[in-house]
């Protein structure tokens, strides 16, 4: 028998399907949700969100219309694509505010265990872009995971012979750490990316 009534737990295990959240949390969130009128508030905020948020017909990142707001501003670099998994990413690239070109947003990472394959991500829209011309450079952002390494291989082939300069994120130790505690694949990339002072 459990001890959360039929609806209450209805609720809690639709919390406890989002990422990072476990058991105690989606109790929390729920009975949160049944407290005064934030139930409604909250609901009516989740399907505008669904209603009014779409995907950039460009690149791929979330916006409220056709073209996000990168995409629409002129000041942007439209010569540099930076070619990241998800609108996460797009997100923390943003936030550090270095970077001034374009995105693409693929919607995941070649992983044939998991069986997502390269027809399954936003590439070629990717190379939809650049035949169209005005890219001089690919800057691919993807993740220091296999996943993201094996994605970053597979479209610098791709892309060889497209006429466009194909790049990677630069690695190395984080800001704050003890080269002690760095592992060997961080230390060997941070020193074969190492720039001049």
């Amino acid at each position: 028998m459990s001890e959360l009534i039929l609806p209450l737990e209805k609720l809690v295990e639709q919390f406890r399907r989002l990422p990072g959240i476990g058991k105690k949390t989606a109790v929390r969130l729920a009975l949160a949700c049944l407290d005064g009128d934030l139930a409604e508030r909250f609901s009516a905020a989740l399907l505008d969100a669904k209603r009014e948020i779409s995907e950039c017909r460009i690149c791929g990142n979330m916006c409220v219309g056709e073209i996000c707001s990168v995409c629409a501003n002129e000041n942007r670099d439209h010569a540099v694509i930076c070619v990241v998994e998800d609108v996460r990413s797009v997100m923390a690239i943003e936030k550090a505010g270095a970077y001034t070109g374009t995105y693409h947003v693929l919607g995941g990472l070649l992983s044939p265990m998991r069986g997502v394959n390269a027809e399954d991500l936003h590439i070629e829209s990717l190379l939809s872009r650049i035949r169209e011309g005005g890219v001089s450079e690919v800057l691919v952002a993807t993740n220091a995971t296999v996943e993201g390494e094996a994605t970053a291989m597979y479209l610098a082939k791709k892309l060889s012979g497209a006429g466009v300069r194909v790049s990677r994120l630069a690695y190395g130790i984080p800001v704050g750490a003890d080269l002690e505690y760095a592992d060997e694949t961080t230390l060997r990339r941070a020193i074969e990316g190492r720039q001049s002072l």
